[in-house]
């Protein structure tokens, strides 16, 4: 089941987001980010949270803060976008994006595959993030330094023409 997060959902969104991410704090182009306290939709199954996304908004941009679905590869992460899109059009929402790291690879093929675009990287951006959240490992799992912010964008509406 999808729904928006709620106020009793909090604790447990920040449990899921610190089994990914290290702690429920999030690090995007210098911003530190308290995803419990995110708006966005979850996804139950069997009343065991299983996916969450957490964004925030800026005008009519809106970054991607949180997206996780687990397990991974079962159509959970692509619920939650699609529901996403969904909802951006409604609001009138120009601009997706977000930020991920140079060594999360099955991110970036999952967002490459969604239609989402490299905007750019940010080279040893991940340095001064450890600034505001020191848990960052300097190396992946998988023995890829962790340096650089990837920034991905969805465009949602396009200007051409006006």
């Amino acid at each position: 089941m999808l729904r928006s997060i709620e106020a009793a959902d909090r604790e447990a969104v920040e449990k899921l987001v610190s089994q990914h991410f290290g702690s429920s704090r999030v690090v995007s182009l210098g911003v530190l980010h308290h995803a419990s306290e995110l708006p966005g939709w979850l996804v139950e199954v069997d009343t065991e949270l299983r996916g969450v996304l957490c964004y925030d908004l800026a005008g009519r941009d809106c970054e991607v803060v949180v997206l996780i679905a687990s397990p991974s590869r079962q159509g959970l992460g692509s619920c939650l976008l699609q529901h996403l899109y969904e909802w951006a059009e409604h609001q009138a929402i120009d601009r997706l994006w977000l930020i991920t790291t140079n060594d999360n690879q099955d991110a970036i093929t999952f967002f490459r595959r969604s239609g989402w675009k490299l905007k750019a990287i940010h080279e040893g951006a991940v340095h001064e993030a450890r600034k505001l959240k020191p848990e960052i490992p300097l190396v992946s799992d998988q023995g890829i330094a962790i340096a650089d912010e990837w920034e991905f964008e969805y465009q949602l509406h396009s200007n051409v023409g006006i």
